[in-house]
């Protein structure tokens, strides 16, 4: 495999050669109507870091690096800033020492390392972060980042109670790779399943692939274990439990402010054998999102529910910009899918849908042709959804603003919630870029409601094009504040979602939840400004 890319999403094959970033240039420049002067992609060699403020101790060198590449690749996530910062060359504020523990012997050394000296220790898993969660506080004396991607393995496999033990390192295609012997699947799919770990979906309560019932990562964790500077703590693996409130719910979620996960068992399931899949055709936005709550009241529940507004349906799925787009999927192990497929799409044409023949695709059997969910508009857009965070490697030095932002909220609000948030968001977009768009398209399906997650993007102006999305996204997160959304519903708060956070939590909870880190974490050198303030 490739080396990883320092600075762009994916492996160094996947960083964009100056070709593309001028193709990507001339594209942008005829869609806003602007000329833009297309910048080369940086190279490690450019890049100068300031010299290490720590000095790794002897029995710590095994698995520590000083080294440019190691500090360039850690010291930014993957949001829309990061990547701006990365392509401008600006690496002002790297990790001082890298850690690649093999063990969690070693998690716990370099742990009481940062603990006995001060340092910040900072979690990395996949580095996959678009909220801040990786940054080094600009207070931080020294900071050591403690990349656990060398723990990537499966430990463990339980088949008759469909459970597996997994380190915390193991990114998503490691994870099914090696459960693939076994004939089964963890299938969780966060859009970034191919750079993300374990570990990091358990700390930032990660969603996945489902679009309804099991859908984040909470549902799939058995049991935890944890490494804090004042000891680990581990769940008994059991199926549930009402002994007082989940020491697991404590970990999951704490974005590394309470210690390290090191591994966990996860609930899998069978490979999926059978699957059935449509695209349906509505006339509104507002018809499409009726049929996705009757279906998902229904209990029906889809592996695959999400509906794209017209303009995201024409972005990521081909449409003609006409009608909004429900993607419905089914799949399973054990039983045919065809049949709850046909209970869907016959909730969905009374709601007004229609269904083009050839976009039904069911495999019911092992033999049947075709894949389902790979045809047609449907096949489009798991295309672009899978490839989309690629096309940030190229548009990173556009000096163009685009983003996303997601949210959820209960159907009896969600019409005026869209509307007002669209309004703000678009109003934001033509008082910072002078125009732009933005989408929207259902990521996950609750019987209470939506997740709606929106993408925007206007021209930029080279050099205040961060200054520009902040505006923007301050605009949107104020308003979904403002119109009783969730500051998040799966990309963790992070820095960046730190005041709309404090906001969203009640006072009492963030004392409890300081109190907890004092416990573990006494010097507070894990993540410190990440969700609370020591």
């Amino acid at each position: 495999m490739a080396r990883r890319s320092f600075w762009a999403w994916g492996t160094e094959d996947d960083e964009p050669t100056m070709t593309q970033v001028e193709e990507a240039a001339r594209r942008a420049g005829e869609r806003w109507g602007i000329t833009i002067e297309p910048v080369p992609p940086p190279k490690i060699e450019e890049i100068e870091l300031r010299t290490p403020r720590a000095t790794v101790p002897e029995k710590l060198r095994g698995f520590c690096t000083t080294e440019t590449f190691d500090r360039a690749r850690h010291t930014y996530g993957k949001s829309f800033a990061d990547s701006v910062r990365a392509y401008r060359r600006e690496f002002a504020n790297p990790p001082d020492v890298v850690a690649y523990p093999r063990s969690e012997e070693e998690v716990v050394a370099v742990l009481e390392w940062c603990d006995q000296q001060g340092h910040t220790a900072i979690p990395w898993g996949g580095g996959s972060s678009v909220v801040g969660g990786l940054d080094v506080p600009a207070d931080s004396p020294a900071a050591v980042s403690i990349n656990l991607e060398r723990m990537n393995r499966v430990l463990e496999v339980d088949a008759t109670s469909r459970a597996a033990r997994i380190q915390a390192g193991a990114l998503g295609p490691e994870i099914e790779e090696q459960l693939r012997p076994h004939g089964l699947t963890l299938r969780h799919y966060p859009q970034s399943f191919e750079w993300s770990a374990l570990g990091g979906w358990i700390a930032t309560r990660s969603g996945g692939h489902y679009a309804t019932n099991h859908t984040h990562i909470d549902d799939f964790v058995e049991s935890v274990r944890m490494v804090t500077p004042r000891g680990a703590w581990e769940s008994r693996r059991l199926p549930g439990s009402g002994a007082g409130p989940s020491p697991d719910r404590l970990a999951i979620g704490s974005e590394g402010i309470l210690g390290i996960i090191t591994e966990a068992w996860m609930r899998v399931q069978a490979r999926p054998v059978f699957r059935a899949s449509a695209g349906v055709r509505f006339p509104t936005w507002e018809s499409g999102y009726d049929a996705a709550r009757a279906i998902v009241q229904s209990k029906l529940w889809p592996a695959n529910c999400r509906l794209l507004d017209p303009q995201e349906a024409q972005n990521a799925a081909g449409a003609d910009g006409s009608y909004a787009l429900l993607v419905l999927g089914f799949e399973s192990g054990d039983l045919p899918q065809g049949e709850f497929l046909h209970q869907a799409l016959r909730i969905a044409r009374e709601a007004g849908g229609t269904v083009p023949e050839d976009e039904i695709v069911i495999k019911d059997d092992q033999g049947a042709p075709g894949e389902a969910g790979r045809q047609g508009a449907v096949g489009a857009w798991r295309n672009a959804f899978i490839r989309a965070p690629y096309a940030r490697n190229i548009n990173s030095g556009l000096g163009t603003v685009g983003d996303t932002f997601e949210t959820s909220m209960t159907w009896d609000r969600w019409p005026e919630f869209d509307r007002n948030v669209r309004a703000a968001v678009n109003d934001a977009l033509k008082r910072v870029c002078g125009e732009g768009t933005l989408t929207c398209r259902f990521t996950h399906v609750y019987p209470d409601g939506p997740a709606p997650y929106y993408t925007y993007a206007g021209p930029g102006k080279r050099g205040g094009e961060i200054e520009m999305w902040w505006e923007v996204k301050q605009a949107a997160l104020e308003a979904v504040w403002a119109n009783g959304g969730t500051v998040t519903h799966h990309h963790a708060v992070g820095r960046d979602h730190r005041p709309w956070y404090d906001r969203q939590r009640p006072d009492l909870f963030a004392d409890a939840l300081r109190a907890a880190k004092k416990a573990v974490d006494p010097k507070a050198i894990l993540n410190p400004g990440v969700l609370i303030d020591p």
